[in-house]
Protein backbone atom coordinates (compact mmCIF):
# COMPACT_ATOMS: atom_id res chain seq x y z
CA UNK A 1 0.00 0.00 0.00
CA UNK A 2 1.47 3.28 -1.04
CA UNK A 3 1.09 6.25 1.33
CA UNK A 4 1.47 9.78 0.06
CA UNK A 5 2.71 12.44 2.49
CA UNK A 6 0.99 15.78 2.55
CA UNK A 7 2.73 18.55 0.68
CA UNK A 8 2.07 22.05 2.11
CA UNK A 9 2.07 24.53 -0.73
CA UNK A 10 1.94 28.25 -0.07
CA UNK A 11 -0.83 30.13 -1.68
CA UNK A 12 -0.16 33.23 -3.76
CA UNK A 13 -1.70 35.32 -0.99
CA UNK A 14 0.83 34.04 1.56
CA UNK A 15 3.73 34.64 -0.82
CA UNK A 16 2.69 38.25 -1.31
CA UNK A 17 2.32 38.69 2.44
CA UNK A 18 5.89 37.43 3.06
CA UNK A 19 7.30 39.73 0.39
CA UNK A 20 5.57 42.67 1.98
CA UNK A 21 7.02 41.84 5.39
CA UNK A 22 10.52 41.55 3.90
CA UNK A 23 10.11 44.89 2.13
CA UNK A 24 8.97 46.59 5.32
CA UNK A 25 11.93 45.19 7.25
CA UNK A 26 14.30 46.40 4.54
CA UNK A 27 12.77 49.89 4.61
CA UNK A 28 12.97 50.04 8.41
CA UNK A 29 16.62 48.90 8.33
CA UNK A 30 17.54 51.51 5.74
CA UNK A 31 15.71 54.18 7.70
CA UNK A 32 17.64 53.32 10.85
CA UNK A 33 20.90 53.38 8.94
CA UNK A 34 20.08 56.75 7.43
CA UNK A 35 19.19 58.20 10.84
CA UNK A 36 22.40 56.94 12.53
CA UNK A 37 25.03 59.57 13.07
CA UNK A 38 28.22 59.36 11.01
CA UNK A 39 31.21 60.51 13.08
CA UNK A 40 34.54 61.79 11.78
CA UNK A 41 36.51 60.30 14.67
CA UNK A 42 35.94 58.54 17.94
CA UNK A 43 37.97 57.88 21.07
CA UNK A 44 38.01 57.96 24.87
CA UNK A 45 38.49 60.77 27.38
CA UNK A 46 41.62 60.98 29.49
CA UNK A 47 43.13 63.43 31.96
CA UNK A 48 46.63 64.44 33.01
CA UNK A 49 46.91 62.31 36.12
CA UNK A 50 49.59 63.22 38.68
CA UNK A 51 50.74 60.86 41.42
CA UNK A 52 51.66 62.82 44.57
CA UNK A 53 54.45 61.18 46.55
CA UNK A 54 55.88 61.75 50.01
CA UNK A 55 58.92 64.01 50.20
CA UNK A 56 59.95 62.88 53.68
CA UNK A 57 60.06 59.62 55.58
CA UNK A 58 58.30 58.77 58.81
CA UNK A 59 54.91 58.11 60.33
CA UNK A 60 51.94 59.85 58.73
CA UNK A 61 50.44 61.85 61.59
CA UNK A 62 47.28 62.84 59.73
CA UNK A 63 46.14 62.60 56.12
CA UNK A 64 42.98 64.50 55.17
CA UNK A 65 42.45 63.10 51.68
CA UNK A 66 39.38 61.26 50.41
CA UNK A 67 38.81 59.87 46.94
CA UNK A 68 36.55 62.16 44.95
CA UNK A 69 37.28 65.30 46.99
CA UNK A 70 38.50 68.46 45.28
CA UNK A 71 41.79 69.93 46.50
CA UNK A 72 43.22 73.38 45.88
CA UNK A 73 46.79 74.11 44.87
CA UNK A 74 48.94 74.79 47.94
CA UNK A 75 46.46 73.18 50.32
CA UNK A 76 47.98 71.28 53.26
CA UNK A 77 46.43 67.81 53.40
CA UNK A 78 48.61 65.98 55.91
CA UNK A 79 51.78 65.85 57.98
CA UNK A 80 54.63 63.40 58.53
CA UNK A 81 56.39 62.99 61.86
CA UNK A 82 59.83 64.62 61.51
CA UNK A 83 60.73 65.15 65.17
CA UNK A 84 64.23 63.75 64.63
CA UNK A 85 64.88 66.25 61.87
CA UNK A 86 63.72 69.04 64.16
CA UNK A 87 66.18 67.95 66.87
CA UNK A 88 69.01 67.88 64.34
CA UNK A 89 68.04 71.35 63.20
CA UNK A 90 68.14 72.63 66.80
CA UNK A 91 71.59 71.09 67.26
CA UNK A 92 72.90 72.78 64.10
CA UNK A 93 71.45 76.13 65.20
CA UNK A 94 73.07 75.78 68.63
CA UNK A 95 76.45 75.07 67.03
CA UNK A 96 76.02 78.13 64.84
CA UNK A 97 75.24 80.31 67.85
CA UNK A 98 78.27 78.92 69.72
CA UNK A 99 80.61 80.19 67.01
CA UNK A 100 79.82 83.78 67.98
CA UNK A 101 81.04 83.05 71.50
CA UNK A 102 84.32 81.66 70.18
CA UNK A 103 85.27 84.86 68.39
CA UNK A 104 87.79 87.25 70.00
CA UNK A 105 87.75 91.02 70.25
CA UNK A 106 90.74 93.33 69.83
CA UNK A 107 89.11 96.02 71.92
CA UNK A 108 90.72 95.17 75.33
CA UNK A 109 94.27 95.19 73.99
CA UNK A 110 93.78 98.16 71.69
CA UNK A 111 92.29 100.12 74.60
CA UNK A 112 95.61 99.82 76.46
CA UNK A 113 97.50 101.05 73.41
CA UNK A 114 95.09 103.94 72.95
CA UNK A 115 95.59 104.95 76.60
CA UNK A 116 99.37 104.93 76.05
CA UNK A 117 98.94 107.03 72.91
CA UNK A 118 96.83 109.52 74.88
CA UNK A 119 99.56 109.71 77.57
CA UNK A 120 102.24 110.31 74.95
CA UNK A 121 100.21 113.06 73.33
CA UNK A 122 99.71 114.68 76.72
CA UNK A 123 103.46 114.46 77.32
CA UNK A 124 104.12 116.02 73.93
CA UNK A 125 101.85 118.92 74.88
CA UNK A 126 103.86 119.54 78.04
CA UNK A 127 107.18 119.33 76.20
CA UNK A 128 105.94 121.75 73.53
CA UNK A 129 105.03 124.26 76.23
CA UNK A 130 108.47 123.87 77.77
CA UNK A 131 110.01 124.27 74.33
CA UNK A 132 108.09 127.47 73.77
CA UNK A 133 109.33 128.85 77.09
CA UNK A 134 112.90 127.85 76.32
CA UNK A 135 112.74 129.43 72.87
CA UNK A 136 111.63 132.76 74.37
CA UNK A 137 114.43 132.49 76.92
CA UNK A 138 116.84 131.68 74.10
CA UNK A 139 115.88 134.90 72.31
CA UNK A 140 116.41 136.95 75.45
CA UNK A 141 119.81 135.45 76.21
CA UNK A 142 120.93 135.96 72.63
CA UNK A 143 120.25 139.66 73.01
CA UNK A 144 122.13 139.75 76.30
CA UNK A 145 125.12 137.92 74.83
CA UNK A 146 125.27 140.41 71.96
CA UNK A 147 125.35 143.19 74.57
CA UNK A 148 128.06 141.34 76.56
CA UNK A 149 125.71 141.39 79.49
CA UNK A 150 125.92 137.65 80.16
CA UNK A 151 128.48 135.00 79.34
CA UNK A 152 128.00 132.93 76.09
CA UNK A 153 127.82 129.77 78.18
CA UNK A 154 124.25 130.60 79.19
CA UNK A 155 123.28 130.69 75.53
CA UNK A 156 124.92 127.29 74.98
CA UNK A 157 123.02 125.86 77.94
CA UNK A 158 119.67 127.10 76.68
CA UNK A 159 120.40 125.78 73.19
CA UNK A 160 121.17 122.36 74.67
CA UNK A 161 117.96 122.38 76.67
CA UNK A 162 115.96 123.22 73.54
CA UNK A 163 117.60 120.34 71.61
CA UNK A 164 116.75 117.94 74.43
CA UNK A 165 113.11 119.04 74.38
CA UNK A 166 112.92 118.60 70.64
CA UNK A 167 114.39 115.09 70.90
CA UNK A 168 111.89 114.20 73.63
CA UNK A 169 108.98 115.43 71.47
CA UNK A 170 110.27 113.41 68.47
CA UNK A 171 110.66 110.33 70.68
CA UNK A 172 107.09 110.70 71.94
CA UNK A 173 105.75 111.09 68.42
CA UNK A 174 107.72 108.00 67.34
CA UNK A 175 106.24 106.09 70.26
CA UNK A 176 102.75 107.10 69.16
CA UNK A 177 103.48 105.76 65.66
CA UNK A 178 104.68 102.47 67.14
CA UNK A 179 101.57 102.18 69.31
CA UNK A 180 99.33 102.88 66.33
CA UNK A 181 101.06 100.11 64.35
CA UNK A 182 100.62 97.75 67.30
CA UNK A 183 96.90 98.54 67.40
CA UNK A 184 96.59 97.79 63.69
CA UNK A 185 98.62 94.58 64.02
CA UNK A 186 96.46 93.46 66.94
CA UNK A 187 93.27 94.14 65.05
CA UNK A 188 94.50 92.23 61.99
CA UNK A 189 95.60 89.27 64.12
CA UNK A 190 92.22 89.09 65.84
CA UNK A 191 90.45 89.46 62.49
CA UNK A 192 92.42 86.53 61.08
CA UNK A 193 91.50 84.40 64.07
CA UNK A 194 87.85 85.37 63.81
CA UNK A 195 87.77 84.65 60.08
CA UNK A 196 89.02 81.15 60.78
CA UNK A 197 86.27 80.65 63.34
CA UNK A 198 83.52 82.34 61.38
CA UNK A 199 84.43 80.44 58.22
CA UNK A 200 82.65 77.50 59.83
CA UNK A 201 79.44 79.53 60.12
CA UNK A 202 78.60 79.43 56.39
CA UNK A 203 78.50 75.61 56.18
CA UNK A 204 76.53 75.51 59.44
CA UNK A 205 74.07 78.12 58.15
CA UNK A 206 73.59 76.06 54.99
CA UNK A 207 73.03 73.03 57.18
CA UNK A 208 70.34 74.84 59.16
CA UNK A 209 68.69 75.96 55.90
CA UNK A 210 68.80 72.37 54.67
CA UNK A 211 67.00 71.18 57.78
CA UNK A 212 64.40 73.94 57.32
CA UNK A 213 63.75 72.70 53.79
CA UNK A 214 63.45 69.10 54.93
CA UNK A 215 61.08 70.08 57.73
CA UNK A 216 58.90 71.99 55.25
CA UNK A 217 58.58 68.78 53.24
CA UNK A 218 57.13 67.04 56.28
CA UNK A 219 53.91 68.91 55.54
CA UNK A 220 52.04 67.17 52.72
CA UNK A 221 51.04 70.01 50.40
CA UNK A 222 48.82 69.48 47.39
CA UNK A 223 50.61 70.98 44.33
CA UNK A 224 47.70 71.49 41.95
CA UNK A 225 43.96 72.04 41.88
CA UNK A 226 42.11 68.87 41.01
CA UNK A 227 40.08 65.88 42.10
CA UNK A 228 41.52 62.96 44.04
CA UNK A 229 41.23 59.82 41.92
CA UNK A 230 42.98 57.22 44.06
CA UNK A 231 44.28 57.19 47.63
CA UNK A 232 47.30 54.99 48.36
CA UNK A 233 48.10 55.72 52.04
CA UNK A 234 46.34 56.17 55.37
CA UNK A 235 47.11 57.99 58.60
CA UNK A 236 49.44 56.20 61.07
CA UNK A 237 51.15 54.31 58.24
CA UNK A 238 54.88 54.61 57.62
CA UNK A 239 55.97 56.31 54.43
CA UNK A 240 59.24 57.09 52.70
CA UNK A 241 60.45 59.69 50.21
CA UNK A 242 59.04 58.89 46.79
CA UNK A 243 56.26 56.62 48.07
CA UNK A 244 52.91 57.37 46.39
CA UNK A 245 50.24 58.95 48.59
CA UNK A 246 47.42 59.73 46.16
CA UNK A 247 46.62 60.39 42.52
CA UNK A 248 45.01 63.63 41.42
CA UNK A 249 43.83 65.12 38.13
CA UNK A 250 42.28 68.38 37.07
CA UNK A 251 38.90 67.29 35.74
CA UNK A 252 37.80 70.78 34.76
CA UNK A 253 39.35 70.08 31.36
CA UNK A 254 39.56 66.61 29.81
CA UNK A 255 41.25 65.40 26.65
CA UNK A 256 39.54 63.21 24.08
CA UNK A 257 42.14 61.02 22.40
CA UNK A 258 40.66 60.14 19.02
CA UNK A 259 41.96 58.80 15.72
CA UNK A 260 41.62 60.11 12.19
CA UNK A 261 42.50 58.48 8.89
CA UNK A 262 45.22 59.55 6.53
CA UNK A 263 42.62 61.11 4.22
CA UNK A 264 41.34 63.30 7.06
CA UNK A 265 44.82 64.45 8.10
CA UNK A 266 45.29 67.13 5.37
CA UNK A 267 42.05 68.86 6.38
CA UNK A 268 42.74 68.80 10.12
CA UNK A 269 44.78 71.47 11.90
CA UNK A 270 45.79 72.49 15.40
CA UNK A 271 43.49 74.83 17.36
CA UNK A 272 40.63 73.75 15.11
CA UNK A 273 37.23 73.87 16.81
CA UNK A 274 35.24 70.63 16.60
CA UNK A 275 31.98 69.25 17.95
CA UNK A 276 32.24 66.50 20.55
CA UNK A 277 29.25 64.24 21.09
CA UNK A 278 28.63 62.04 24.13
CA UNK A 279 25.95 59.48 24.82
CA UNK A 280 23.41 61.10 27.14
CA UNK A 281 22.03 57.74 28.31
CA UNK A 282 18.67 58.41 26.68
CA UNK A 283 19.45 57.13 23.16
CA UNK A 284 20.64 60.61 22.28
CA UNK A 285 23.76 62.71 22.38
CA UNK A 286 25.04 65.68 24.34
CA UNK A 287 27.16 68.10 22.36
CA UNK A 288 30.23 69.96 23.62
CA UNK A 289 32.77 72.17 21.92
CA UNK A 290 36.38 71.08 21.70
CA UNK A 291 39.71 72.32 20.36
CA UNK A 292 42.33 70.13 18.69
CA UNK A 293 45.52 70.63 20.70
CA UNK A 294 47.76 67.88 19.31
CA UNK A 295 48.06 65.76 16.19
CA UNK A 296 50.52 62.89 16.05
CA UNK A 297 53.22 63.10 13.41
CA UNK A 298 53.36 59.32 13.18
CA UNK A 299 50.63 56.94 12.17
CA UNK A 300 49.50 54.15 14.45
CA UNK A 301 49.51 51.69 11.56
CA UNK A 302 51.64 52.10 8.47
CA UNK A 303 51.67 49.56 5.57
CA UNK A 304 55.04 48.46 4.30
CA UNK A 305 54.48 50.19 1.00
CA UNK A 306 51.99 52.84 -0.07
CA UNK A 307 51.57 52.69 -3.83
CA UNK A 308 48.14 54.23 -4.33
CA UNK A 309 46.23 57.13 -2.80
CA UNK A 310 43.49 54.78 -1.64
CA UNK A 311 45.96 52.91 0.54
CA UNK A 312 46.35 56.00 2.70
CA UNK A 313 43.03 55.10 4.28
CA UNK A 314 44.94 52.45 6.20
CA UNK A 315 46.90 55.18 8.03
CA UNK A 316 45.49 56.17 11.39
CA UNK A 317 46.75 59.22 13.31
CA UNK A 318 46.05 60.05 16.94
CA UNK A 319 44.88 63.50 17.96
CA UNK A 320 43.88 65.17 21.20
CA UNK A 321 40.81 67.35 21.61
CA UNK A 322 40.60 69.59 24.68
CA UNK A 323 37.09 69.77 26.12
CA UNK A 324 35.82 71.84 29.04
CA UNK A 325 34.12 69.45 31.42
CA UNK A 326 30.63 70.41 32.54
CA UNK A 327 30.73 67.69 35.19
CA UNK A 328 29.22 64.92 33.14
CA UNK A 329 32.37 63.91 31.26
CA UNK A 330 34.28 61.06 32.90
CA UNK A 331 37.69 59.54 32.34
CA UNK A 332 37.38 56.53 30.04
CA UNK A 333 34.05 57.68 28.58
CA UNK A 334 33.67 57.34 24.82
CA UNK A 335 33.22 60.42 22.67
CA UNK A 336 32.71 61.14 18.99
CA UNK A 337 34.13 64.02 16.96
CA UNK A 338 32.39 65.94 14.21
CA UNK A 339 34.49 68.43 12.28
CA UNK A 340 32.86 71.84 11.76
Amino acid sequence: MVTFSKIHCKTPHQIMKNKLIISLLFIITQSCNNNSRQFDATGTFEADEVIISAEAGGKIMHFDVTEGMTLQAGQAVGAIDCSQLDLQRQQAQASLNALQQKTNSAAPQTLIYEQQIAAQRSNIGVLQQQLSVQQREQQRIQNLVKADAVPAKQLDDINGAIDVLRQQIAAAESQITVLQKQIKAQQEAIAIQNRGILSESDPMQVRVTQFDDQLSRCTITNPLTGTVLTKYAEANEMTAPGKALYKIADLRTLTLRAYITGNQLPTTKLNQTVRVLLDDGKHGYRELSGIITWISDKSEFTPKTIQTKEERQNLVYAMKVKVNNDGYVKIGMYGEVLFQ
